[in-house]
């Protein structure tokens, strides 16, 4: 993989999207900053970090995706790839909060934005932007966040927790043709408060009751309601309340 380390930039995403419209990098090309100005989380909204304490990483991944309907594919393969990292590091209690938002003892660890470009050939470029907390340990202002340092007591080499995701990320994308089934199972039995009865919050900001029954092949969740129904859910069409 090709690793570039950058000090301060406004968005990694941004910084390897630009640069794959203007050069064609090797695919698993890396970029890390230290600090980044104008992180962005899912539908837009702000990430921030505290300069240097934190792993901030864009990874590209080509000839993977080939169906713009398969694109959660890449988040299944993405999440587990940092959960499975994660886990062998011994940070205890990890689940995937839908989509992708990864967290230890209900607290968040880490966040991933996959950002794609249609190319005029008709390919797929992925770009994943992977935001980890990993040395902060002063969370006084985001109560529902925490680190691996705090987790753990101990600190960790930032370079080497990006080499072991994109390793991890490569060894399941060469095996996702296989065990494709497999790993959606491993991504199900991984989320946060699945079956479990839970408050949630719809796009009108009415509140309801329901249980999480699954994610379907395009990424909706899938929710049980009190009526007996099921619904689905895109991104932002419903909050979990927890």
């Amino acid at each position: 993989m090709r690793l570039i380390k950058l000090d301060a930039i406004d968005s990694t995403n941004d910084f390897l999207k630009s640069l794959s419209s203007h050069d064609e990098p090797e695919n698993f090309t890396v970029v890390t900053a230290e600090n980044q100005t104008k992180g962005k989380g899912q539908m837009g909204e702000k990430w921030s970090s505290e300069a240097g304490k934190n792993l901030i990483m864009s990874v590209l991944v080509k000839d993977f995706l080939f169906d713009n309907e398969k694109v959660f594919d890449l988040s299944i393969v993405v999440s587990l790839a940092v959960t499975e990292v994660l886990k062998s590091l011994n940070i205890p209690d990890i689940c995937i909060k839908w989509p992708n938002d990864i967290l230890s003892y209900n607290k968040k660890l880490a966040g991933i934005l996959i950002e794609n470009t249609i190319k005029s050939d008709g390919r797929i470029l992925s770009v994943i932007g992977i935001g980890m907390n990993v040395n902060q340990t002063d969370y006084s202002e985001l109560p529902n966040a925490s680190s691996l340092a705090v987790i753990s007591g101990k600190t960790f080499n930032k370079e080497t927790l990006a080499v072991l995701i994109v390793e991890k990320l490569q060894e399941k994308i060469k095996l996702w043709e296989t065990s494709a089934e497999s790993f959606r199972n491993d991504y199900f039995n991984s989320l946060f408060k699945k079956g479990v009865p839970m408050p949630f919050r719809n796009q009108n900001d009415e509140n309801f009751m329901g249980i999480i029954q699954g994610v379907s092949r395009i990424g909706k969740l899938q929710v049980l309601l009190e009526d007996d129904s099921v619904a689905e859910f895109e991104i932002k069409e419903v909050k979990m309340l927890y």
